[in-house]
């Protein structure tokens, strides 16, 4: 699918008489109406509880309105949802409970989508099944899961990705970013390993030491599985271990 941008004219009812759904950038004074969209659509869902009240969400979005872009559905000139992004993110998505279902989060999507041809990655709850299988309708991929210790709920949350016009490009853009992080983390490894040797008692390696590293990163990428992260381990510990005999 690629999406076109939304119509953002002005409101006004049809011949039908049925309301026109408006988006249009949001303006500073929204920050209120918006955050009450954000808090009563939070609470309507299978989320945790926030850590922010509506005064802190108010203030945050009025700063976040300045600078990441920011768009408004509007029906009968009232805000009934918002749709907030940065480069390469979908930072936050909410409807009015009374207005969902009614093809409002679809058009923000599609603005997203529009405006971001590239694709982008946001996350979710993994509490949230309805906002998954929304995504999941509209063309998104559950890429990883965590156990949610980097967010502020310490809820376990899905990263989920719209690969965009191009999907290989995008997913490899995503695989270019990850193989930078590996390779710095492959280096911080190597150098400890080298930096471990003269403390060691014995040059013998220590294969319970290294199953447990093994079942350490299996709560971290259960998908890899316990075997293939010790066949992984031991490579990586391997070549570790030459590197500093070479060094």
């Amino acid at each position: 699918m690629t999406p076109t941008e939304p119509s953002a004219e002005g409101a006004g009812l049809p011949a039908t008489g049925q309301p026109v759904l408006v988006l249009r950038p949001a303006e500073a004074e929204d920050a209120d109406a918006l955050a009450l969209i954000h808090v009563l659509a939070r609470r309507a869902a299978p989320m945790p509880e926030p850590v922010h009240d509506e005064d802190d969400v108010r203030r945050w979005l009025r700063s976040r309105i300045a600078t990441d872009e920011t768009w408004v559905a509007e029906v009968d000139g009232l805000p009934v949802g918002y749709a907030r992004w940065t480069p390469g993110w979908l930072d936050d998505l909410y409807v009015q409970p009374a207005r969902q279902g009614g093809g409002v989060g679809a058009a923000l999507l599609e603005l997203v989508q529009a405006r971001q041809p590239d694709g982008f990655c946001l996350w979710v709850f993994e509490s949230n099944t309805p906002a998954r299988g929304f995504y999941a309708r509209h063309g998104l991929l559950e890429l990883e899961r965590t156990d949610g210790s980097a967010n502020e709920e310490r809820a376990p949350d899905v990263r989920l990705v719209w690969p965009g016009a191009e999907p290989l490009a995008c997913l490899r853009s995503l695989v270019d970013e990850v193989d930078a992080q590996l390779g710095d983390l492959l280096a911080r490894r190597a150098a400890l390993t080298r930096a471990i040797q003269p403390f060691k008692t014995s040059s013998e390696r220590d294969p319970a030491r290294e199953r447990e590293v093994a079942e350490h990163l299996a709560t971290r990428a259960p998908a890899l599985g316990l075997e293939r992260l010790e066949r992984i381990a031991h490579v990586v510990i391997s070549e570790s271990l030459d590197a500093a005999r070479d060094g």
